[in-house]
């Protein structure tokens, strides 16, 4: 019998079929580097669970972000642990609070890098549960996303190009989008963490973000890993409410969730490669067990084929040096 006529190794056979074949393509551009500011001057300690990550002082989160600019990453995403924590999350409403601080300085000292904010109550709050808690321990959504929309327009007049709201409360971008519209930020994109779930893998994230909560965990308003229609009816709520881009968080893990979302909506969407997935495979290439670098540019791929048009992850500036080495 004739060999069928079929034979997709032909376009397999060397880097430069490859290359011309590839149906992904991973970029700089789609790219977007974390950063975790905490108060002092000269201040850079290392994250013990991510090896490679460390908490700055807002100086040295400049030189970071002068160095992630440098390597083509077009943004970062900022998150603040503040000294002092109070049931209010006063520091994040204080323009001179230390995420206001390091938004401004990121902008003066790299006015083309896009500063993305992370908005919640969960880094300034000394019980660090997202929003406000009742009596009980329940979390109030209602009075919560008052103060995350007062948060988001203190964030947005410090700089911020885009304001992201983590926090998962029902009805906050409405919130927030009416706050900024009416107080002249109406330009400020809202970057919604749509499809934020209660995930095992944001370990060693609390130990860089100091945002553990003192109790309890965060499955009353972070979505159930079991379910995928309901990120649907999350992400679709978050447009029909103003947001500009949504994100699923994790991204690994979620691969599926990202197509299904990307398949529904029209705006941008972003994923998430978080801590735990960051962690799992330094852990790993430490021992030898897999190529870092191969690991990395699989997975990226992994996600970016799956739909998300950008990705957060702690591998951005090296990602982007490895694409245009």
């Amino acid at each position: 019998m004739a060999f069928p006529s079929h034979r997709p190794r032909r376009t397999r056979q060397s880097d430069a079929w490859r290359r011309m074949v590839r149906e992904t393509r991973l970029s700089a551009d789609a790219l977007i580097h974390p950063l975790f500011v905490v108060p002092g001057r000269g201040v850079r300690h290392p994250v013990s669970s991510m090896p490679g990550v460390s908490q700055l002082s807002v100086d040295e989160a400049v030189n970071d972000a002068r160095a992630i600019m440098a390597a083509g990453v077009p943004a970062v995403l900022l998150f603040a642990a503040p000294q002092v924590k109070d049931a209010q999350a006063s520091n994040a409403l204080d323009p001179g609070g230390l995420a206001a601080q390091a938004i401004a300085a990121i902008k003066d000292a790299c006015p083309q890098l896009l500063v993305w904010a992370d908005v919640c109550l969960c880094g300034a709050t000394d019980h660090g549960h997202c929003g406000h808690v009742l009596p009980g321990g329940v979390i109030d959504n209602d009075s919560s996303i008052e103060t995350l929309a007062q948060v988001a327009l203190n964030y947005a007049r410090a700089g911020a190009d885009a304001v992201a709201p983590s926090d998962m409360m029902d009805g906050r971008i409405a919130a927030i989008r009416e706050l900024l519209d009416a107080q002249g930020s109406a330009a400020t994109p809202i970057v919604s963490y749509a499809a934020k779930y209660a995930s095992c893998f944001y370990g060693p994230f609390r130990e860089a973000a100091e945002s553990a909560p003192a109790f309890g965990d965060r499955r009353s308003y972070q979505m159930d890993p079991a379910n995928a229609r309901e990120a649907l009816r999350e992400v679709l709520a978050d447009v029909e409410e103003g947001a500009d881009l949504v994100m699923v968080k994790p991204a690994g893990p979620y691969l599926d969730v990202i197509r299904r979302v990307r398949d529904a909506v029209s705006v941008p969407v972003a994923a998430y490669q978080v801590s735990g997935e960051y962690s799992l495979i330094k852990a790993a290439a430490e021992r030898g067990w897999i190529d870092e670098r191969a690991a990395v540019i699989e997975t990226l791929t992994a996600i970016h084929r799956a739909g998300a048009d950008l990705i957060i992850t702690y591998w951005a500036t090296d990602v982007a040096r490895w694409l245009n080495a």
